[in-house]
């Protein structure tokens, strides 16, 4: 049988707050519909409060219900983490680590560092969910994720950083383009030319109307996408990118493309984080995952520098 953290009531009252039926619930924990009853009318008389609305077609909780429920499934989750521990299933067996990550690292930067991560834990099931910086954090704070890696311009107060650095948007081009020797560039200049954007409500697309408003400089982008990886190929003889070093480092490093900084006060400034939730211990193939991915950070941020 698996073990549980909760009580009897409480096991009871989550089985039929989850499929809304006494008798169904009696089924799944096979006991008697009476015994469950029996349960969740001491629940209720133990805390002074209904949890249930008692209707024909089954059992609707009620608003002190829907809090109660909240709270266990997040105990559940919790409780599940350290049962996995006390089992011993990070030594053996399957494990699962899961990474909320933003678009604009799934191209080039993940892939080797989980690839090589995946080498030296061979049991781990990996899921990565590609989403937004705050979808990201709501993962985290909702513990469908362990680890959160983005861009984001401030830090969320409820998470612990493990990786904090600035990370300036650079203009991505071919070698080719005329802008491609300078040391650096201004944004009159890059808007000038055909531009390859994320859309707006991405940290790149927020910092770079920003500059933009700024300073005065129009800006009729030539492709819009929430797809850096449409992007990325888009960028030919003319056209420039707006994005984050990480990005397209594999492109750079290959000479396929340049990555061109701005002139000191010509953008505002943004962070490359990676979070875990505060508060919620990570497991040690969490632990082992989040130093892989700071070390190439950290690797990937002396090649920019360079």
């Amino acid at each position: 049988m698996k073990p549980s953290l909760l009580s009897t009531p409480m096991r009871y009252f989550a089985a039929v707050a989850e499929l809304g039926s006494v008798s169904r619930a009696a089924q799944r924990l096979h006991v008697a519909g009476s015994a469950v009853s029996r349960q969740i009318a001491a629940l209720e008389d133990g805390l002074g409060v209904a949890l249930f609305e008692r209707r024909q077609r089954g059992m609707q909780l009620t608003e002190a219900g829907e809090r109660l429920a909240a709270h266990l499934r997040t105990a559940a989750d919790d409780g599940e983490q350290v049962l996995e521990q006390v089992r011993g299933l990070q030594a053996q067996g399957l494990r699962r680590l899961r990474l909320a990550c933003t678009e604009g690292f799934v191209s080039g930067f993940l892939p080797p560092v989980l690839a090589a991560f995946r080498e030296a834990h061979p049991q781990a099931q990996l899921q990565i969910h590609v989403v937004t910086p705050d979808q990201a954090v709501a993962q985290l704070q909702d513990k469908s994720a362990d680890l959160a890696l983005s861009y984001r311009l401030s830090t969320p107060r409820d998470c612990q950083l493990h990786h904090d650095a600035p990370a300036p948007l650079v203009a991505l081009m071919r070698r080719s383009h005329p802008l491609a020797r300078r040391r650096s560039v201004r944004v009159a200049e890059v808007a000038a030319c055909p531009l390859l954007l994320a859309e707006p409500g991405t940290t790149s697309r927020l910092l770079f109307d920003q500059a933009c408003a700024a300073q005065g400089v129009a800006c009729v982008p030539a492709v819009v996408s929430s797809a850096l990886g449409v992007l990325l190929p888009m960028v030919r003889e003319h056209e420039v990118l707006m994005a984050g070093y990480a990005t397209a480092a594999h492109l750079v490093a290959h000479g396929d493309l340049v990555a061109v900084h701005f002139a000191r006060g010509e953008m505002p400034t943004r962070r490359l984080q990676l979070l875990s939730l505060r508060g919620r211990p990570l497991t040690p193939l969490a632990r082992a995952c989040a130093d892989a991915l700071v070390a190439a950070l950290r690797a990937g941020s002396g090649r920019a520098r360079g």
